[in-house]
């Protein structure tokens, strides 16, 4: 018995090890504060500030994340590094008649994967484009832009214009997407779209390709820089004309809100959406954690 025992507890070491884990700790909080902070913080969340009534919706936001987000980030953590299994997996050792929710988790990762390589590949176009020396969202002397179209240096004479459009818009709308009359046209492939996109997915490739070995690597960029980004846009913020009626409006509530019920699901699903709640994630980062690690402390240090 003492050396099928002995048996059990090497094959589960040599499990784990073939598994790999983080070669730092501060690999894992990086990934994990990766995965938490990006394009949800960057734009979801002003947005629901803006529709909430600003300070109105961070009162149910605060309440909602210590009573709801921060237990389950933990309970997501701690079934992660105990199991030491993926967001499917894990559930055959717990309990096998819950590994649905695992796979329910992967078809919901599969269709954000797929939303958000697409707004990278975006972002990377603009990205070349923002080399020019005159931006061409910023003119409308382009060969897409349409007889209404506004940049910031003719505005003059059109304030009482209802059907013009910005430089910017038509940029996006016509020379990025070239968006179509409607459903019944397909249009054409954006060539240079296509290609940023599969840029995008060769990149995630390797980010990934040797699990944790190159991803603790990678998140040493890609963990810092949405922060490095919201601290650069919250100074650019500062310095825009009205920026003092943006900070009191963020900040002082609108108590008539808070008794609305949809502030309060709207916080609740902020909170899922932005803590990456429910999807499994999180255990996946966790399981690459030593068995033995203070996955407590961890989770309110993140």
């Amino acid at each position: 018995m003492l050396r099928s025992t002995k048996c059990a507890t090497n094959d589960k070491q040599l499990k784990m090890e073939e598994r790999g884990h983080w070669d730092k700790r501060v690999e894992y909080i990086l990934a994990v504060a990766g995965a938490v902070v990006g394009l949800g913080n960057v734009w979801r969340f002003p947005y629901l500030c803006y529709k909430n009534g600003g300070g109105a919706f961070l009162v149910p936001y605060l309440v909602l994340a210590v009573t709801c987000g921060i237990p389950l980030f933990l309970l997501e953590t701690t079934v992660g590094q105990f199991t030491q299994e993926g967001g499917v997996t894990c559930w055959r050792k717990l309990c096998p008649l819950f590994e649905g929710i695992g796979y329910g988790g992967i078809l919901i990762l599969i269709y954000s994967c797929m939303t958000y390589i697409i707004i990278l590949s975006w972002a990377l176009l603009y990205l070349i484009f923002s080399f020019r020396s005159q931006l061409p969202w910023g003119t409308c002397n382009n060969y897409w832009n349409s007889e209404f179209c506004i940049s910031g240096q003719n505005t003059s004479g059109w304030s009482n214009q209802t059907n013009t459009t910005s430089a910017a818009t038509e940029f996006w709308e016509r020379r990025v997407l070239a968006i179509s009359g409607g459903i019944e046209e397909i249009g054409s492939v954006r060539w240079e779209v296509l290609l940023c996109l599969m840029v995008m997915w060769v990149i995630c490739y390797f980010c990934i390709w040797k699990g944790v070995k190159t991803t603790g690597k990678v998140v040493y960029l890609t963990a810092t820089l949405p922060y490095v980004m919201l601290l650069v846009l919250l100074v650019r913020g500062l310095t825009l004309p009205g920026a003092l009626d943006g900070v009191l409006y963020y900040l002082l509530p609108q108590v008539s809100r808070m008794t609305d019920p949809q502030v309060w699901m709207e916080a609740a699903a902020q909170i899922f959406f932005s803590y990456s709640l429910g999807v499994g994630s999180l255990i996946v980062l966790s399981s690459y954690n030593n068995y033995n690690d203070n996955c407590y402390k961890q989770v309110f240090a993140i």
